[in-house]
C-alpha cells in the first residue's frame, strides 16, 4: 500500500516530495483502471490549487487529497447521492459542515466519489453509474489477468476505492449500518466509525436519523485518527498502556457465526497474534445479541426513516430508483407509528443492557464481516441475481450493524495476508468510547500485519 498521509505530509515536510506531486500523483490513480466508476466527478483543478497553496506547517491535511461521498453537499456541486433521481437538481449553496472541517483544515478535494444509491446496502453495486472493483490485491484492475472483479462493499464504494488504491488519503464517507467498515474490510483499509454524535451530519444526505454517522476511510490507523480528529474537532488523547493493560472481549455467539474459510482462517490467527503479544482476550456470551433480530422484525431505522425522507419523490419517481434500494425503502411504508415508537424505547434499553454486560471491557474484538468479498457478477444489478444479493448483503452488514443499533463506535483493520482477498478484524464497544478504540487499534495495527 502507499504511503498514508502522514508519511507524505513528513515527506513534504522535509523536501523529499510536493504537495503537487502528491495531487499529481493521486490524479493518475484517480483516472487509472483501477479505478473505473470509482469517482462520479474529478476536481482536478481545485486540488492542483489547493496543493499549491499548502502551509504544512499551519494545515494538518497538508494540501493531500481527499475524496467526499456522493452523500455530502460541496458548494457549487449537486448532490446525487448515487441516484438519476436528484441529478437535475440545484448545486449546493454551501459545504456541509463535514466538507467544510476537511478544507479548513487543509484538504485537497479531488472528487466526488460512486456510492450505493442513496446509501442504502453493504454490497456496493450501482446500476445508474456503474460498481467499482475492490482492490484487493489478487485481481490486477489495471490488466485484469487474475480472475474476476470483486464487489467492493458499501455503501462508500468509491470512497473505499478512492483510498486502497491511492486516489485518496481520506475518504469521507457515512456509516449507518456498516458503510465505512464493510467497504473497509473488503479492500484491505482501515474504517473507523465514531460515535454518531461526535460529528454533526449536517449537510448530508439523510438514510437514518437515528443512525447515520459521517466518518473516514483511510491507509492507516493514525491517519484514522487525524481524520476524526478534524472531523469531531476534538483532539484524541495519546494512549499510554500496553497491549496487555486492555481487557478485550470475543463474542462467539452471532458475530463468528456462518463465517467463511478466509474470514476464518484470518480471524484466528489474527487472536493467536494478539495473544502471542500479551493481549487478554475472554470469551464471552452476549446474550443480548439475540434480541436484535425480533426488536428489528417491523423492519428496523433504516427504512422507517429513509421511507420518510424519500415519500415526496416516491410518489413521482419510484420507476427511476435502484429496484433493490426501492424494495427496502417501500418496507418502511408499512410501520406503524406506535411500533416506531416501540423500537426507539426498545432500543433503549438494549443498550443499557449491553453496556451492562461490557462493564470491565476496553473493547470486543470480532470479524467485520462474515465473509469476504463476493465477485460482483454474482451480485450485480439484475433480477435474477436478487436473492443472492440480499443474501450477501444481510451477512456483510450483520456484524457492524450490531454498532450503529447500540449507538457505539468501532474500528476495521485488515488483518489478512498478502495472498488471501482482504478481511477486516473489527474493534468496537459502546458510545464515547471512541478515545480507547483508537488506542487499542495503534497497538492492533502493526501486530495484524505481521506476517
Amino acid at each position: 500500500m502507499k504511503a498514508d498521509l502522514i508519511a507524505t505530509r513528513q515527506a513534504i515536510r522535509t523536501g523529499s516530495t510536493t504537495a503537487q506531486a502528491a495531487a499529481e500523483d493521486c490524479l493518475t490513480l484517480a483516472q487509472s483502471p483501477g479505478c473505473a466508476y470509482t469517482f462520479m466527478h474529478l476536481t482536478p483543478e481545485a486540488l492542483l490549487r489547493t496543493a499549491s497553496q499548502a502551509q504544512v506547517g499551519q494545515n494538518p491535511l497538508a494540501g493531500l487529497a481527499v475524496s467526499i461521498k456522493d452523500l455530502f453537499d460541496i458548494q457549487g456541486q449537486i448532490t446525487q447521492a448515487g441516484s438519476i433521481v436528484l441529478k437535475n437538481q440545484p448545486p449546493a449553496l454551501a459545504d456541509c459542515l463535514a466538507v467544510a472541517r476537511l478544507r479548513a483544515a487543509g484538504a485537497g478535494l479531488i472528487g466526488r466519489t460512486n456510492m450505493v444509491e442513496f446509501a442504502f446496502s453493504g454490497v456496493g453495486t450501482n446500476p445508474h453509474y456503474g460498481t467499482p472493483a475492490a482492490w484487493d490485491g489478487l485481481y490486477n484492475q489495471a490488466v485484469g489477468t487474475l480472475g474476476e472483479p470483486h464487489a467492493p462493499g458499501g455503501s462508500s464504494s468509491g470512497a473505499a476505492v478512492s483510498v486502497a488504491t491511492g486516489a485518496a488519503f481520506i475518504g469521507l464517507g457515512s456509516d449507518t449500518g456498516g458503510s465505512i467498515r464493510v467497504p473497509a474490510a473488503l479492500n484491505g483499509i482501515v474504517g473507523f466509525k465514531n460515535t454518531a454524535r461526535l460529528v454533526p451530519t449536517q449537510g448530508a444526505l439523510p438514510l437514518s436519523t437515528t443512525l447515520d454517522t459521517v466518518c473516514a476511510m483511510t491507509r492507516s490507523v493514525r491517519d484514522a485518527i487525524l481524520a476524526h480528529e478534524v472531523l469531531s474537532a476534538r483532539r484524541v488523547p495519546r494512549g499510554q498502556r500496553p497491549l496487555s493493560g486492555y481487557r478485550l472481549a470475543v463474542v462467539k455467539h452471532l458475530m463468528q457465526e456462518d463465517l467463511d474459510t478466509t474470514v476464518s482462517r484470518a480471524f484466528e490467527r489474527s487472536l493467536s497474534k494478539l495473544r502471542a503479544a500479551g493481549a487478554r482476550i475472554d470469551e464471552m456470551d452476549l446474550t443480548e445479541l439475540n434480541e436484535l433480530t425480533p426488536m428489528m422484525s417491523t423492519g428496523g431505522f433504516s427504512p422507517a426513516e429513509g421511507f420518510a425522507w424519500h415519500r415526496e419523490w416516491l410518489d413521482r419517481d419510484s420507476a427511476r430508483y435502484d429496484p433493490r434500494v426501492l424494495q427496502r425503502l417501500m418496507r418502511g411504508s408499512s410501520m406503524k407509528a406506535h411500533e416506531y415508537m416501540d423500537l426507539v424505547q426498545n432500543r433503549q434499553r438494549w443498550i443499557r443492557r449491553v453496556e451492562a454486560a461490557l462493564v470491565g471491557y476496553d473493547a470486543v474484538l470480532s470479524p467485520t464481516t462474515p465473509i469476504a468479498t463476493p465477485k460482483i457478477s454474482d451480485v450485480a444489478p439484475g433480477a435474477e441475481r436478487d436473492t443472492e444479493f440480499f443474501r450477501v448483503n444481510g451477512l456483510l452488514l450483520r456484524n457492524t450493524s450490531v454498532v450503529n443499533t447500540l449507538d457505539g463506535c468501532g474500528i476495521s483493520l485488515p488483518c489478512h495476508a498478502p495472498s488471501e482477498l482482504p478481511v477486516g478484524l473489527m474493534a468496537w464497544h459502546g458510545a464515547m468510547h471512541d478515545d480507547t478504540i483508537l488506542q487499542l487499534a495503534l497497538l492492533l495495527e502493526p501486530l495484524l500485519q505481521q506476517h
